[in-house]
């Protein structure tokens, strides 16, 4: 049977498997699913499978998102989170795997979220938010409904006022509680003002790990703190000069495991994994000459956000396991405590999640490839056999062709080399000319990768060459090189881009040279803006959730007032003319290009004003230009945004590109 080319509604046909999570007798797996229904809504659904009988049960049903689910220690229950209701907050829910239904265990006005089991089975830590000292009543249970109001004004007097993610920040914090599973009683262990993140209990019981900020929104910090569960007072293990995160106990509660850095390379600074010495508060660093980037750096438009564990310990406390991105993949390694580091699951693809369970040697993997949106396997890490376990999207890809990428590795002029990626168009044929569209992604600190990509795929399907490429500043080869865009945003990164393509024109006689488009989000916006800027070789380009002038960056976006002096190298106040140097903005009148500009009107990373000064002086000069702004959405329309949305930015992306470049 011949395979149809992708479509845009495609997206409804792909199930997203995420979250897995091994039972205490590693016998049985739980996930979550999440897909796209009939009215445009996003769903998710857990399901619970066996390891030997290779057959999902669904255990949620209706409409609403699942997420965390977690096994009980002593394999009796597993607790998840859900929303019921449209307006509804995320609250955490109990099912026993003897059967019967949910039983909610929170009904708190702002929600509840990343359940933790305590060691016994007796309690379960989770997350909260209130502001500063207004502890929930009732225990935990449903407060009182308040009148509806009228919009208040909004009173900022904190450096860190909105996020993208959150929008306004209400003064409300991340706390933590626990829910205890005799009384039925929610205790809250923190209620001061900062946002606190648990990751672990001890082995005993009586401590936990977490990370905050307690160094004020100026200090751009991430600490690792030890609580005390009974009286509540907590142990600074860091020293307030990096970013850590992902502590772990080790078995014998003696070692805290995590991923960080001491922001040596600011932004740019490559996760390491460090022990520290729970009594002494030593700290050693296990991966110091690894030069690799600890988890997951891969980026795709499929998922967005998906939580993955800090390193686990094995349960002799030799090793720890972790993920790593490296040239184009995500991996699953092992390194032990003299820093050694072996492979266990390696090939090209991308590791988006794990599970494991440490006293049956068993990891379940949930794996993407460029062909493949993911699926789950069981691997026996004392063999290193590796068993499929889900084919959720077995059905989609028997349907639809999905393009093998190419691997493409250019020699740069000055001696480097940048890996990339060449999509064939669908249905290629040797000899004739297709049109070409030039990927660039965001960060720059990310990476492209062997992971599926759903609007690559969808421009390959619609008769494109498609080429993408990890140019200086991306994750994958090093610090050197992840750090070699900071100071020198289009410079030696544009100059990476342009002779990769060079390199694909020359490698791919098919891609017809007189069509050429360019199209790239966030950081690839702010290069696409730049190479139309600076050169006129492309015929079409669209710019997305782009930067466009650093100057007015500095003070809008929710990162601004530190991202710029990471990446550019001062700020507004020390160097005006260098953020106009770098600024697409400043050589507007050199564009001919006609330019698309896709912008979410909640962007608060990015925000929209960026798109509208791009958009009012090339209108104002009258170049070909078309602005569209997705009402409700923000920095991640393209991977989490309303679904009619998604389908309305990839309209608007591939009819410009029709348009100018199909001839």
């Amino acid at each position: 049977m011949t395979q149809r080319a992708l479509t845009l509604e495609d997206l409804k046909k792909i199930h997203v498997v995420n979250e897995p999570q091994l039972s205490p007798d590693g016998a049985t797996i739980a996930y979550v699913r999440q897909f796209i229904n009939e009215k445009d809504e996003y769903t998710s659904h857990l399901f619970v499978q066996s390891a030997v009988e290779k057959q999902a049960k669904q255990w949620t049903f209706g409409k609403g998102r699942v997420s965390s689910p977690r096994f009980s220690p002593d394999g009796k229950r597993l607790v998840y989170v859900t929303a019921k209701g449209e307006k509804a907050k995320p609250q955490l829910y109990l099912l026993s795997l003897d059967g019967g239904e949910a039983k909610p265990l929170t009904e708190l006005e702002n929600g509840a979220g990343h359940p933790i089991w305590s060691p016994d089975s007796s309690r379960i830590l989770f997350s909260t938010s209130f502001k500063e000292n207004e502890i929930p009543g009732e225990e935990g249970k449903k407060e009182k409904k308040k009148d509806e109001k009228k919009p208040e004004p909004l009173v900022v007097e904190r450096l860190k006022y909105k996020s993208d993610a959150a929008g306004f920040l209400d003064g409300k914090r991340a706390q933590l509680a626990v829910y205890d599973l005799g009384s039925e009683e929610v205790t809250y262990l923190t209620s001061d003002d900062f946002d606190h993140a648990a990751s672990s209990w001890s082995p005993d019981g009586k401590s936990i790990v977490y990370t905050a900020n307690k160094q004020g929104d100026d200090q751009l910090i991430a600490d690792i703190y030890i609580m005390d569960v009974e009286s509540k007072s907590s142990e600074l293990l860091t020293n307030s000069n990096g970013m850590f995160y992902g502590g772990t106990f080790s078995p014998d509660g003696t070692t805290i495991a995590c991923y960080g850095h001491e922001k040596e390379y600011a932004g740019a600074t490559q996760s390491k994994l460090y022990l520290i010495d729970v009594a002494t508060k030593e700290h050693s660093c296990l991966t110091y000459e690894w030069d690799v980037s600890l988890g997951d750096s891969a980026i795709g438009d499929i998922r967005s956000g998906h939580p993955t564990p800090g390193p686990i310990w094995t349960a002799n406390q030799e090793k720890l396991y972790v993920t790593a991105s490296t040239l184009g993949n995500t991996n699953f390694y092992s390194v032990d405590r003299k820093g050694k580091v072996e492979e266990v699951y390696a090939g090209s693809h991308h590791v988006y999640g794990y599970d494991i369970n440490i006293t049956e040697n068993l990891a379940v993997l949930g794996v993407s490839t460029p062909t493949n949106p993911g699926e789950l396997f069981i691997v026996n890490l004392e063999t290193k056999e590796v068993v499929a376990l889900t084919s959720e999207n077995k059905k989609f890809l028997e349907e639809v062709h999905v393009q093998d990428p190419e691997e493409l590795r250019v020699k740069t002029s000055d001696g480097w080399e940048v890996q990339g990626w060449v999509l064939k168009p669908y249905g290629y044929e040797a000899g004739k000319k297709y049109p070409m569209i030039l990927e660039i992604h965001g960060g720059p600190h990310a990476m492209y990768g062997n992971t599926f990509f759903h609007e690559l795929q969808l421009l390959a399907a619609k008769g494109y060459f498609v080429i993408y490429s990890n140019p200086r500043g991306s994750h994958g080869y090093g610090q050197t090189f992840v750090d070699a865009c900071r100071g020198d945003y289009g410079g030696k990164d544009y100059e990476d881009i342009m002779e990769f393509t060079d390199a694909a024109i020359a490698n791919y006689p098919e891609i017809d040279v007189d069509n050429l488009g360019v199209t790239g989000g966030s950081y690839g916006g702010f290069m696409t803006n730049w190479i139309v800027s600076h050169n006129n070789r492309f015929k079409a380009a669209a710019t997305l959730r782009s930067i466009s002038n650093w100057i007015s960056f500095y003070g809008v976006s929710d990162i601004g007032y530190f991202f710029t002096e990471w990446e550019i190298g001062t700020d507004l106040l020390r160097d005006p003319e260098k953020l106009w140097e770098h600024s697409p903005l400043k050589y507007v009148n050199n564009i001919e290009t006609p330019l698309l500009i896709l912008h979410g009107e909640k962007d608060f990373r990015c925000p929209v004003e960026q798109a509208e000064q791009l958009f009012v002086a090339l209108k104002h000069r009258g170049k070909d230009t078309r602005f569209v702004r997705f009402p409700n959405s923000n920095h991640e329309l393209s991977r989490s945004g309303p679904p009619y949305l998604r389908y309305a930015r990839l309209e608007e992306l591939t009819r410009w590109f029709d348009k100018y470049l199909i001839n």
